[in-house]
């Protein structure tokens, strides 16, 4: 898949939360690598981590707590999606972990605070799916605009009833679009595509696409639109974002569409809005609270509302869309194992430095996360002093540095001494040595 893949690849690591986990410094190729994969992650990731020469064992479903914690003992990284949480108590079980992959948008199964403690960084693929949620939502509009949800129950119960009060074309609506992100913009594209006229709002000043154009606050959006879609990360500005009063404030008859997090719109009060005609409509792909696994386990105060399009969180459950965050999140994982890049990384500095060249064989790369505190970046220099440095690269976020560097270097024992140094300082977390 075009990633460098080094001759020679030496993982030492050092750990700082007590007590510290030693591995002997020694030659580490990328057959060592340990992934386990659970969830029936898409194959195409199965096929990309094995053929970059890991060792991947592959679950389809999701595991017990203690086959977890025995499993993640021994693994390097781990690939998950939805189901599986990776709690503190799971992970300080997790010796040799470097990395994990949320195979989905979200990272909330994940103690992210905990793993870049840790050392570990976390990778997702917040945009894999737009297409996907986009077309859903299209869909949706235009079922919700014809009432083609209640007609099919009717007729799924032996009803007949073809009627056309209340059914409109979508023609020349307004559409509301709450977020003009990866999924906002290209559901833009599409709705003008149909006639729509496109209105949007977002926290950024962004440059609208087509004929488009934002709105100065939400209650404008809200006032002038006649489908409103929700597309916003969940954050504490969010949460329950969409209430009574913003309900309140929509047209009467319009309809309401969320496919972004569950947290965002107050669904008692959606609930009312419904029952009451005020709103037409209202499809809805995500809840404050969503059952564990499949089965009979669904409840919410909008089963039986009117013209109500319940979906069980499948906006981006599509084989396309699977199969494309299986290739970002599985090279992504390959960047990190092979040369310490960190792009994309949630929970860790956007760092990069470019491959080191195989011709040069006396050429190491230096990897360290260590506390963001005054002070460590001049330690490692000085360590660093006697060697020629090729290049280098520090960044921070939040309490956590990641430092990257390309050292020329006379033999073992230089890495060793390097190692030795660098894993000795106080605030150090963890350190790679690639070569």
């Amino acid at each position: 898949m075009g990633i460098p893949s080094p001759t020679g690849l030496t993982m030492s690591t050092r750990r700082a939360s007590p007590p510290y986990t030693e591995r002997a410094l020694k030659p580490f190729g990328v057959e060592d690598v340990r992934i386990l994969l659970l969830e029936n992650i898409n194959q195409t990731a199965v096929d990309i981590l094995r053929n970059a020469g890991y060792q991947v064992e592959h679950h389809t479903k999701a595991l017990s707590e203690d086959l977890l914690i025995e499993k993640i003992q021994h693994a390097h990284v781990i690939g998950i999606r939805s189901k599986t949480r990776l709690t503190a108590n799971i992970l300080k079980h997790a010796h040799s972990l470097l990395a994990i992959g949320c195979f989905c948008i979200g990272t909330n199964q994940v103690d992210l605070e905990y793993a870049a403690e840790r050392g570990i960084s976390v990778f997702n693929s917040p945009f894999s799916n737009s297409r996907s949620v986009a077309e859903m939502t299209i869909g949706n509009i235009i079922t919700l605009a014809r009432q083609i949800g209640d007609r099919n129950k009717e007729m799924h119960t032996g009803g007949w009833f073809k009627v056309s009060a209340n059914c409109y074309e979508i023609r020349g609506k307004t559409l509301g679009i709450v977020g003009y992100g990866h999924i906002g913009s290209q559901l833009s594209v599409m709705a003008e595509s149909l006639g729509m006229v496109v209105r949007f709002f977002d926290v950024l000043q962004l440059m609208p696409l087509g004929t488009s154009k934002p709105t100065d606050s939400l209650e404008e959006l809200l006032r002038v639109s006649d489908f409103v879609t929700l597309h916003v990360p969940e954050t504490p500005e969010t949460k329950n974002m969409v209430g009574e009063r913003e309900i309140g404030l929509m047209k009467p008859g319009s309809y309401l569409l969320n496919a972004s997090r569950g947290t965002v719109v107050d669904i008692p009060a959606l609930a009312a809005a419904l029952r009451s005609k005020h709103l037409a409509g209202s499809a809805i792909d995500v809840y404050p609270s969503e059952p564990f696994g499949n089965g009979q386990f669904f409840e919410s105060e909008l089963i039986g509302c009117p013209n109500t399009i319940l979906t069980p969180h499948i906006g981006g459950s599509t084989e396309e869309a699977q199969s494309m965050i299986g290739i970002e999140v599985a090279n992504a994982m390959i960047r990190f194992i092979n040369v310490g890049t960190t792009l994309n990384a949630v929970n860790f500095p956007q760092v990069d430095l470019r491959a080191i060249s195989a011709a040069k064989a006396s050429v190491l790369r230096l990897v360290n996360v260590h506390r963001n505190v005054p002070g460590v970046l001049r330690q490692i220099n000085n360590i660093l002093g006697p060697f020629n440095v090729e290049k280098q690269v520090c960044d921070n976020k939040d309490t956590i540095s990641y430092f990257m560097a390309d050292i020329t270097i006379g033999g073992v024992e230089d890495i060793q001494t390097l190692y030795d140094r660098i894993s000795s300082i106080n605030e150090n977390i963890l350190t790679r040595v690639l070569y």
